[in-house]
């Protein structure tokens, strides 16, 4: 009998490393990127806005329609993201998963065009539909790529190779924080260098993606080819035997003989897996709601209520880029140790503690000198207790509780559910905050606190286990019993008779996904 073991001592590949860290690069990572970049040449695009339509109409803009142009400008960018994710579900599914991220960097070219050869053209439109073409890219690069990672992830290590999404996100926000300082490309006659630099990660993704293989799992079982799977897998995880890999699938083959792509309507209709998707829907819409976005609102009142000359003000907001991208490494490095469910109950409850305490401090901080500087260190401190786990994990979670033909209308639903939840923050804290003032924080304390109850009771461990294992995790959950094939079909699946017996004539079992 193989060592139960065998699985965790098989080193990670050169090629399953490229393939996540430069799937991600030209994907999660423009996605924070563009999170944070819009923030600092904010004056200098209302101000070449003001100047193109004194330019156009010979008077200059009202204060009204500038704001109301730059706020068109930052939240059509959640509005391509909700494009991108209804049509993700059948380009994957027509291109692959590879296929769909190497199509996605087209979008991501054109929208660094537009965006970094708008101010020449003397065009503020071309800024607007550059931002539009931005979102849709990462509405599809959010479900792509992590569909992508988790297919091609032995699992022993699925979680972790996710975590490069998360990752990334992270190295992408402070990359446009850095990039944004007046010393670099922060200046006026230099903010249109920002975009163009989307295109850098873009082109690098083209020229490395083509080069590595496609999800195997897409090729077997959408494709039905065997010898390309065969040869994905080989190169996964550097070794020419993959018998056990191919039998997993062929198991989850023959145990779900509809194979073809379910659609959103029917996937709400499944009751197999009714509570696996509101799963996803709870935690992508806590994974928003939990009210990181609306911090970023805070930082910066609180440093100049601290005392903090503003011209040093944009160094020190690099701490938080900085704490963001070192906590989702770590999560990324302890993720296979601790579990799925433990970072992310541990996540929202510290968040929820956080949030409480901002409050206190908020409220405290006119009357005693050295409150606000409490405050930032709390804000620090919600910054690593989101990103430990709910700021990666709930897009490995929808790769996980989902087998391959509801994965497709899975990730279109989780998406839908992300980016309206961003652009409901994004509209109603500003009245939040009107109507509780410090106290607007309480609200994401109750979001997070029953994201936490909500997971605690029903979300089970998904580490090491296959998606066919964590389907039968939910079979008493659903009350819908999972069809199987019968005993001795599994055994004739899973067993390997051929040159597969150990000394001791028993079969090897193992299999690394």
């Amino acid at each position: 009998m193989a060592s139960p073991d065998a699985a965790f001592r098989q080193p990670i590949t050169a090629c399953l490393v490229s393939a996540a860290f430069f799937g991600a690069l030209g994907s999660s990572y423009l996605y924070g990127y563009n999170l944070s970049v819009v923030n600092a040449p904010a004056v200098f695009i209302k101000a070449f806005y003001n100047r193109t339509w004194m330019e156009r109409y010979g008077e200059p803009v009202g204060v009204e329609t500038v704001t109301l142009m730059w706020s068109v400008t930052v939240s059509i960018f959640a509005i391509g993201g909700l494009l991108g994710t209804l049509s993700v579900s059948f380009v994957v599914t027509a291109l692959g998963r590879k296929g769909t991220l190497l199509l996605n960097n087209s979008f991501a070219v054109i929208a660094a065009l537009l965006l970094a050869l708008g101010e020449k053209a003397g065009s503020f439109e071309m800024l607007i539909v550059g931002r539009l073409i931005m979102g849709v890219d990462s509405g599809i690069a959010l479900s792509a790529l992590p569909m992508y990672l988790g297919e091609i992830s032995p699992r022993h290590i699925r979680g972790s190779i996710g975590q490069f999404n998360s990752i990334l996100i992270c190295l992408g926000v402070f990359t446009g924080q850095v990039l944004g300082l007046p010393e670099l490309l922060g200046q006026e006659d230099r903010w249109n260098f920002l975009f163009a630099f989307l295109a850098l990660p873009a082109l690098l993704q083209l020229c490395v993606l083509p080069f590595l293989p496609e999800s195997p799992r897409y090729l077997l079982m959408e494709r039905s080819d065997e010898a390309g799977a065969i040869r994905a897998f080989q190169r996964f995880l550097g070794k020419t035997d993959v018998s056990r890999e191919l039998e997993e699938v062929y198991v989850e083959c023959r145990a779900h003989n509809n194979l073809q792509r379910v659609s959103i309507p029917q996937l709400l209709r499944t009751q197999t897996v009714r509570l696996q998707l509101v799963t996803v829907i709870v935690t992508m819409a806590c994974y928003q709601l939990c009210g990181l976005n609306a911090i970023w609102y805070y930082t910066n009142g609180i440093l100049r209520d601290a005392g903090f000359a503003e011209n040093i003000i944009p160094y020190i907001t690099l701490s938080t880029g900085g704490i963001e991208t070192l906590a989702a490494i770590v999560s990324g490095l302890v993720i296979e140790r601790i579990g799925r469910r433990p970072l992310l109950i541990f996540g929202f409850s510290a968040m929820a503690v956080c949030f409480g305490l901002l409050t206190v401090f908020l409220n405290f901080q006119d009357s005693v000198s050295w409150m606000p500087y409490l405050s930032y260190i709390c804000i620090l401190a919600l910054i690593a207790s989101f990103c430990s786990g709910p700021g990666g994990i709930p897009f490995v979670l929808t790769s996980e509780l989902f087998e391959q033909s509801y994965r497709p209308a899975a990730f279109m639903i989780a998406g839908i559910v992300n980016w309206l939840s961003n652009f409901a923050v994004g509209l109603l804290f500003p009245f939040i905050q009107a109507a509780l003032g410090n106290f607007a924080f309480l609200v994401f304390l109750v979001v997070c606190v029953l994201g936490s109850v909500y997971l605690y009771a029903i979300l089970p461990e998904t580490k090491n286990k296959t998606f066919m294992d964590i389907s039968q995790s939910f079979v008493k959950i659903n009350k819908v019993p999972v069809p199987s094939p019968p005993a001795q079909e599994m055994e004739s699946i899973l067993c390997i008779k051929s040159g597969k017996e150990g000394s001791n004539g028993k079969v090897e079992m193992e299999s690394t996904f």
